[in-house]
């Protein structure tokens, strides 16, 4: 037996007592459930965008006679087919902490391109052709200029909107109608739902982007560099992804939608004119941002801009049902609305981190 075997055993020391934590009141049950459940999350953030919608939703139909017929519901998506599509685009984009200021601009120049071409004479699938590519060769040149002489976004899509309302003025000043018979066979024609309620062909367009989009992003190995350019583009390429290809192409399909919602744009007012879309890829970046997307990249869910397109749309409609509001009344709640929706990402974003 040694002399070590002999001793007596250590007592143990108790650790200190960690301070409290907990806040008092409402307080301390509002930041218990907010550390417990996962704040900084994508699926986190549509929730609240769905909530957001179903009260907003649910106040109209309140407070106006005829707001809670499904048909007003269905007119959200039906008016504003050509929104939701530019969204997911610039979904796509923000993801990966970029922006696009061009879509507005692409939006009319698709119309303008759209109707021009139609009047003189050219057959309709050939037009949508061209307008397509045209976006999407936009959405190249600007990726181009973007990644590879790694200049700021913000700068070149600023460039690539005035190229675009420029060239949409160089085409023609005066708004130009649409008359052709596939057009208007679109905007008139619609597919019957039951209970007497209907979709408009754009709209169910718009629902098969947001499909395609959210399959592309969530299983595909390009939709997982997008959101991992967004977290780090730096380990991105450590861990080698395609990241210049990757930020290309999401200026390529938002090049793309920005066209895509300028056809439906133009299927929806039959007519094409360099005005139109001054102000659109704001309320793009807006309904992006109310879904839940964070506009630093990396997180973020294509259908919760689906929710905040549908979000502003309620809107408009609540003033508009109220008769008595002034149309700029939909711009100061949107302003509001993404101010708290921007304040609620930075707080469940550092709480999250902070449980982490």
């Amino acid at each position: 037996m040694t002399v070590s075997d002999t001793r007596p055993p250590e007592e143990q020391v108790p650790a200190p007592p960690r301070p409290a934590t907990s806040r008092p009141g409402w307080q301390g049950a509002v930041h218990r459930w907010l550390r417990s459940t996962s704040t900084g999350s994508s699926t986190f953030s549509v929730l609240v965008t769905a909530v957001l919608l179903v009260v907003l939703f649910g106040a109209g139909s309140i407070r106006y006679e005829n707001f809670g017929y499904p048909q007003v519901a269905l007119n959200l998506l039906v008016d504003n087919a050509y929104l939701i599509v530019l969204a997911v685009g610039m979904t796509f984009v923000i993801l990966t902490g970029g922006i696009d200021l061009s879509s507005g601009a692409v939006v009319a120049l698709g119309t303008v391109m759209a109707a021009s071409l139609l009047q003189a004479g050219w057959p309709a699938p050939l037009v949508i052709a061209v307008v397509l590519a045209t976006g999407a060769l936009l959405g190249w040149l600007m990726g181009l200029a973007i990644h590879g002489l790694q200049l700021q976004p913000f700068i070149v899509t600023l460039a690539g909107m005035f190229l675009a309302r420029g060239i949409c003025f160089a085409i023609s000043g005066p708004s130009i109608p649409i008359q052709d018979d596939l057009f208007t066979t679109v905007a008139i024609n619609v597919v019957e739902l039951p209970g007497g309620t209907f979709l408009s062909y754009g709209a169910v367009l718009a629902l098969v982007v947001v499909a395609i989009a959210a399959f592309v992003l969530h299983r595909t190995r390009f939709g997982r560099t997008v959101y991992a350019i967004g977290g780090s583009e730096s380990s991105a390429a450590l861990m080698g992804l395609a990241v210049g290809r990757t930020k290309v192409g999401v200026y390529v399909i938002s090049g793309f939608c920005s066209a895509l919602g300028g056809l439906l744009f133009s299927v929806y007012i039959l007519s094409g004119w360099s005005l139109h879309g001054i102000g659109l890829e704001l309320d793009a970046i807006a309904a992006v941002v109310i879904g839940g997307t964070v506009l630093v990249g990396g997180r973020g869910l294509v259908v919760g801009s689906l929710l905040g397109v549908l979000v502003l749309g309620t809107i408009k409609a609540l003033i508009d049902f109220d008769g008595g509001l002034n149309s700029w009344w939909t711009k100061i709640t949107v302003g509001v609305l993404l101010l708290v929706f921007v304040v609620l990402q930075r707080v469940t974003g550092r709480n999250s981190g902070t449980a982490s």
